[in-house]
């Protein structure tokens, strides 16, 4: 099994090259992307920043201009270009301050220019789904990161953590069964398959 000591160093590595680093940490919802990002974000400290790509949902009032609002967190509700521009400026700041978005899941929106990734931060880590996934806009991240890391834990494990989510921030538990088994799990059938495109695959949660 992958410890997550073993993943800090990897991170740390990428960190001490001497140029900007982008990780990218991936898998299907509710597979524990954003804990690990964070736990090795801890352990670095100022040596690296978290752009997630959440940051790049469409609003919600576009969701529903286009009548996807009943899927979000599909892959045509994020806008995958923006994301794209948004990892090749984080590869070549150019001396400058890179300002990112940040989702917020309590208004289901995102802030513009949440996050500054200053020039001298070398590593980057982003977190996603989609990170891995060949087609359309997406097919481009995978040449924008260094290393990707893929989670998989339990099944069963991941969809409890996605329905406690969902009842966190304000569905009914019946409502959230809904939404995991309708959406969260179609999106996992996507995601899955890409974890031949990732440098670590992690199976089970790391320790």
């Amino acid at each position: 099994m992958v410890r997550l000591d073993d993943l800090v160093k990897r991170a740390r590595a990428l960190a001490e090259s001497g140029q900007r680093r982008v990780l990218g940490i991936t898998g299907p919802p509710g597979s524990g992307k954003g804990t690990v990002a964070e736990a090795v974000l801890r352990e670095l400290g100022p040596a690296a920043v978290l752009v997630p790509m959440d940051g790049l949902h469409l609003a919600e009032a576009e969701l529903r201009r286009l009548g996807r609002r009943d899927r979000k967190g599909a892959p045509d509700t994020f806008d995958a270009a923006g994301y794209v521009a948004l990892l090749r400026r984080l590869r070549e700041p150019g001396g400058d301050v890179v300002y990112a978005p940040e989702f917020h899941r309590e208004v289901e929106e995102s802030y513009a220019g949440a996050i500054a990734v200053g020039p001298e931060v070398p590593l980057v880590i982003t977190e996603g789904n989609y990170l891995l996934l060949d087609r359309g806009p997406w097919a481009a991240v995978r040449d924008l990161l260094d290393e990707a890391w893929f989670l998989a834990p339990d099944d069963q494990v991941r969809v409890d953590r996605l329905i406690a989510r969902h009842v966190r921030y304000g569905k009914s538990p019946a409502q959230a069964r809904e939404w995991v088994h309708r959406s969260d799990e179609r999106n996992a059938e996507l995601v899955s398959p890409t974890r031949v495109r990732a440098d670590v695959v992690v199976d089970g949660d790391p320790e």
